[in-house]
Parts: C-alpha cells; sequence; structure tokens
C-alpha cells in the first residue's frame, strides 16, 4: 500500500514538474527579464515604456532573420540553437532603435519636462511604429526558428529509467532559458551596484537634481539605460520565441503580464521586477492548469474527479495578470518592494 501510494505520489509530482513547475520557471524567467527593462525605464527615465513588448518583438526578428541567414550558409551551434549566435547582432539592432527613437522622440519632452502622461503617449505612438516595421518586415504570421537539438531530458527515456508511469520532459529552450536569465540577472545586478556607471545610474533614479550637482552626465546614464534596455528585450524575446513561437501581435500581449510584473515586485525596483514575474508567470500557469490527472494520482477511485479541474481557461490566461494588477493597484500600489507609486 505504501509503495504503491509512493509511486502515485512521484508520478503527480513529475506530472506537475512538466506542466507547471518548469513551464513557469521558463516563462516566469521571460516575464522577469521583461519586466527588468520595463522597470530600468520607469526607474531611471520616469515613464512607462508601452513601446517595450514592441521593441522585444524588433530585436527578436533582427535574431530570426540572421538565424536565417547563418542556417541558409550552413553555420550551426550544434546541439544548441543557432539564434544564441545571431543574438549579439540582434542586442546591436535593437540598442541602436531604442537610442534613435529617444534622439527623435524623447529626448524633446525631456528638454521641454514634460508631465509623466506625454512619455506614456509618445510611447505608444513609437509602438505603433516598430509594431508596422516588424510586421512589414517579416509578416504577422508564426515564425520558427529553433533548431539543434529539442529536448535534455525526453519523456520516453525517463519512463524507461524510473519505470513511471509519468515522463519527466525537459526542452532545450526552457533550460536555457533558466540559465541565461540567471546570468544575465547576475550580471546586471554586479553592473547596477559595482561598477561607476551603475552607481550613478542609481543616484540618478533615486534624485535627479542631487545627481546632476554631484557631476552626473545625464546624457550618459541615458545612452546606457537604453542599451541595457536593447539587450533585456533582445534575450527576453528571442528565449520566448525559442519556447513557443514567434508571432509580433504575441509580444504586444505580453505587455499586460511584464507590466503585471513590474508592478506586483515593486515599479522601479529591479529585484521586484524578477519577483513580479515569478508570481505572475506562475498564477498564470496554476489557474489554468487542469488538474484532473493530478488528483487521479492522490484520491482514491471512488473520489476521482469528473471535471478538468480547471479554474480558468488557458484562453484566459491573461486575464489573471490583470486581476492581480487590479489587486496590487488597490490593496498595495507600491508593489511589495514597496517602488514608486504608479
Amino acid at each position: 500500500m505504501i509503495d504503491w501510494f509512493a509511486n502515485d505520489l512521484i508520478n503527480a509530482l513529475v506530472l506537475m514538474s512538466n506542466f507547471v513547475l518548469i513551464p513557469a520557471l521558463s516563462y516566469g524567467s521571460q516575464l522577469a527579464l521583461g519586466a527588468l527593462g520595463i522597470t530600468l525605464v520607469y526607474g531611471v527615465l520616469r515613464f512607462s515604456n508601452f513601446a517595450h513588448g514592441d521593441t522585444m518583438a524588433f530585436g527578436t526578428m533582427v535574431v530570426i532573420l540572421v538565424t536565417w541567414w547563418f542556417q541558409s550558409m550552413g553555420i550551426s551551434f550544434g546541439p544548441l540553437p543557432t539564434a544564441l549566435l545571431a543574438l549579439p547582432f540582434g542586442i546591436v539592432a535593437t540598442a541602436i532603435l531604442c537610442i534613435i527613437f529617444d534622439r527623435s522622440v524623447y529626448q524633446y519632452y525631456r528638454r521641454k519636462k514634460s508631465p509623466p502622461v506625454v512619455y506614456v503617449i509618445a510611447s505608444v505612438g513609437v509602438m505603433f511604429m516598430i509594431n508596422g516595421i516588424v510586421r512589414f518586415i517579416i509578416g504577422p504570421n508564426d515564425q520558427r526558428f529553433a533548431d539543434g537539438e529539442r529536448f535534455i531530458i525526453k519523456a520516453k527515456v525517463f519512463k524507461e529509467m524510473t519505470d513511471l508511469s509519468e515522463g519527466l520532459t525537459i526542452k532545450v529552450s526552457q533550460g536555457l532559458t533558466i540559465c541565461i536569465a540567471i546570468l544575465l540577472v547576475v550580471a546586471l545586478f554586479w553592473f547596477l551596484q559595482r561598477t561607476r556607471m551603475g552607481k550613478a545610474m542609481r543616484a540618478f533614479s533615486d534624485n535627479e537634481d542631487l545627481a546632476l550637482l554631484s557631476g552626473i552626465n545625464p546624457d550618459r546614464v541615458v545612452l546606457v539605460t537604453w542599451i541595457l534596455v536593447g539587450v533585456l528585450a533582445t534575450i527576453a524575446g528571442t528565449l520566448y520565441g525559442l519556447d513557443k513561437s514567434f508571432k509580433p501581435f504575441t509580444y504586444l500581449q505580453l505587455l499586460l503580464p511584464m507590466f503585471a510584473a513590474a508592478i506586483v515586485g515593486g515599479i522601479g525596483k529591479p529585484v521586484g521586477a524578477i519577483v513580479g514575474g515569478f508570481v505572475i508567470a506562475f498564477s498564470e500557469v496554476m489557474i489554468t492548469y487542469a488538474y484532473k490527472k493530478f488528483f487521479k494520482y492522490l484520491l482514491p477511485e471512488n473520489m476521482e474527479p469528473d471535471g478538468l479541474m480547471q479554474l480558468l481557461s488557458t484562453d484566459y490566461k491573461f486575464a489573471v495578470s490583470f486581476i492581480i494588477l487590479v489587486v496590487v493597484l488597490v490593496i498595495r500600489p507600491t508593489g511589495i518592494f514597496k517602488g514608486k507609486v504608479v
């Protein structure tokens, strides 16, 4: 009896790992990187950048085009996706795009000391421009660009090794997403905490007037901020595209969960953006998962559920982000880590 229950318990845990834990960790890493870009702009430049989702789409588009070029020449990265070799090209192109829009749009309002709402409206215009550029170049349809090995662990091999009914599956894209996100976050925090420019950015974020009196060059701070945003947007967008697929409109939809992540954690707080990303990801995945098979392993046969045991359909997963966002804005507008008030 004990062995039977232990076996079913392990099967239930493997099932949850397959459909909740690993996908939520991967998706949370992608949201965290996206939310970091949003919170950097809000913290340093003091406005909500609604063009961030389409900035991710632009960077991913460049990576896809370079990946296809490499593939046509027979260049690959072995078992890893060729897109990793194309990432530097996408990062450079996206950073240049961010700087161009800053110089041509945001700098004008910055010099006029316009209120934040003006920046928001301007960023919406930039969002539509970037969205149009991406759709014109690569089209509105799904584009797949992943190559190399697909799985780190395959379900069939796992079943043969363990004699379990459920097989554990971990995709290469999921493993890469989690590992790259960890390395990137560590590098970003080291930059912000240890380097002279990072300290200047934090000082500029805390008190702009005092930072200017201290001799900090605001133009250089703005430039470095947009470069970091380009790096984060391209990597986050590419990892999301490798894990799912690339479609320009999907990146516009990601704007809601990314903003929700930034606000839940505390807008303007990098740590908050990371925590918020995982809060939103786990909430979306857990609420939209059908728990029927999970409870079948844990409950006696006469108590097995008849329905799917699903709180919400996956079609409504973005509604979860919206509900969490509204609740946080009503109850705790500063978020978990007491960021700036939205």
